[in-house]
């Protein structure tokens, strides 16, 4: 694991919800509070305490330990990079760039979360993100009447999720191509709702189902 460098650590904590952020990548890493205790060299009731304590203040000397076992940085830990694009750091050493092959694409694309939507206007394409499902492997996504992704109806559209990783320079992206339409069954959209996993982040009023039946579906990931 490399050694961090001042850089990783900043002078002074950025805000953000440290506990939550801890607990969420222990989660994504399969660790649990013990283990991450034990490989940073902790007590398992200092990392309880971080995690449930909102007010918590730990030193860069706790941080930096942490990040090593989480696989991160100081500065994604604390929530200083949270209005940062990613993909801001340097590239890996020895990158490798591979295809993905269909079944791992919709693997990932099957993990839900916000995607973005490409849509052609008279204007020139614009993309927004979009809370979307996956059902009967179709992009599914409510939106409200008149905004763009509900104009994409009837149209050509592009959608693209992806996941980057500052801390290691790597990552992956699927793009999907297909032809949205707004779903008008009224059973079709009693069951998009049923097996809907989450609801739009932006809220308010947003009960117009569009579906995005996919026609070419690729990936590509580079690892280090």
């Amino acid at each position: 694991m490399a050694e961090p460098t001042p850089a990783s650590v900043p002078a002074r904590a950025p805000v953000g919800d440290l506990g939550r952020r801890l607990a969420a990548r222990r989660s994504q890493l399969g660790l649990s509070l013990e283990e991450t205790a034990e490989c940073a060299g902790m007590a398992p009731s200092y990392v309880r305490y971080l995690e449930e304590h909102p007010g918590a203040a730990p030193g860069s000397g706790p941080l930096v330990r942490l990040a090593e076992v989480l696989q991160t940085t100081v500065t994604d830990l604390t929530g200083g990079a949270v209005d940062l694009p990613p993909g801001t750091g340097r590239a890996g050493r020895t990158p490798e760039f591979t295809e993905l092959d269909p079944d791992e694409c919709r693997s990932l694309l099957s993990a839900h979360g916000v995607g973005r939507l490409a849509v052609p206007m008279d204007s020139g394409p614009v993309i927004v993100p979009v809370n979307y499902d996956v059902v009967d492997d179709a992009i599914v996504f409510r939106t409200a009447e008149g905004t763009t992704p509900a104009l994409a109806d009837s149209r050509p559209v592009a959608f693209e999720v992806d996941r980057i990783d500052d801390a290691f320079s790597q990552g992956w992206s699927v793009l999907v191509r297909g032809r949205a339409r707004t779903v008008t069954d009224p059973d079709e959209e009693s069951r998009l709702t049923a097996r809907a996993y989450s609801l739009p982040w932006a809220g308010g009023e947003r009960d117009v189902w569009v579906r995005v039946e996919p026609e070419t579906v690729t990936g590509r990931r580079i690892t280090v």
